[in-house]
């Protein structure tokens, strides 16, 4: 028998925290966003207005739709409050260890006794946090990707504890809100997403901290032969948010005592953390929105020929660093 996860609550109101809220809300589920601070939950109020467009239109969603889902939707900074009545809570908090423990013990004596968790980690296992959840069999991984309404997968990794029920209430939720769901076999850091894509998203960074090349160029690169996709990988890192690559590099930097990862986390926190470009979510990263460069109908296109000195200029500087 499974549960029926009509009411959410979703644990922080970043970039991905509030793509989860909106889409819920949007299929039909009750939803709390939750976050400690009130200026966390400013930004996903307006990122919501943005994705009302949105889904207006990409998904045909009518003005009755949005009005809709805007009425299942509560933003609140009270904990107790905010998981009081949830049948599911999906935590999307930083992706730092400590951080996601101390929330998870602080709600454990909150819940009603019928709640199940999920984590929303891009890269770190559900065992990691089983015992703080308080009730590790009704807790287990789910994973969404970023610009959910049309990259619709959703991850399920269990733990050792993970009841089955728990496994197939949270898949049949994932199918309800229209996600294709992914299992996963066996625990596997980055599950299958993050697997491969963090190693892109680093090697493109190691690029750009390097001065191999330059985020426009590399994302040329990666968009020229992989024709048809809609953006690059430096795209994507404003997609998915500067802090969110932030977190995850240096945190597997420290843990794999890679140097250049470390490298890499040091160059996004000067250049945009510390700056407050955060990416999409705050209208600049690597680029600026809402009309980032690698949208313009010609950024693929074979350059004029008025374009050759201002490409030598490019390539001579670092070809005379390398030699000397």
């Amino acid at each position: 028998m499974t549960h029926k996860l009509n009411n959410l609550t979703v644990l922080g109101a970043g970039v991905l925290g509030g793509q989860i809220a909106w889409h819920s809300a949007f299929k039909g589920k009750n939803v709390v966003v939750y976050d400690l601070f009130d200026d966390a939950l400013q930004r996903c109020r307006v990122a919501h207005q943005q994705y009302a467009a949105i889904y207006q239109a990409e998904l045909g969603a009518t003005d009755a739709m949005i009005g809709e889902t805007r009425a299942r939707l509560t933003y609140c900074s009270d904990l107790a409050e905010a998981v009081g009545q949830a049948d599911l809570v999906i935590e999307a908090v930083p992706e730092i260890p400590e951080t996601k423990i101390q929330v998870y013990r602080q709600m454990a004596p909150l819940l009603p006794a019928h709640t199940l968790l999920a984590t929303n980690s891009s890269t770190l296992l559900p065992a990691q946090f089983a015992e703080a959840t308080g009730r590790p069999d009704q807790y287990c991984a789910l994973h969404f990707a970023n610009m959910i309404w049309s990259m619709n997968l959703a991850e399920v990794m269990a733990h050792a504890d993970t009841a089955d029920d728990t496994l197939r209430a949270i898949t049949g939720f994932a199918i309800e809100i229209g996600m294709v769901p992914i299992p996963i076999q066996k625990e596997q850091n980055g599950y299958v997403l993050n697997t491969w894509l963090v190693p892109l998203l680093n090697a493109a960074q190691t690029l750009v901290t390097n001065g191999v090349s330059t985020p426009e160029y590399i994302d040329r690169t990666y968009m020229i032969a992989n024709r048809g996709c809609a953006l690059g990988p430096c795209g994507i890192m404003d997609v998915i948010g500067m802090k969110t690559c932030y977190d995850v590099m240096h945190y597997w930097g420290n843990e794999s005592q890679d140097a250049q990862l470390l490298a890499n986390a040091a160059y996004i926190k000067q250049h945009f953390v510390d700056l407050g470009k955060l990416g999409l979510q705050t209208g600049e990263g690597y680029y600026r929105y809402p009309d980032p460069a690698y949208q313009a109908p010609d950024f693929l296109a074979v350059p004029p020929m008025d374009a050759v000195e201002e490409l030598v200029a490019l390539v001579r500087p670092r070809a005379l660093a390398a030699a000397s």
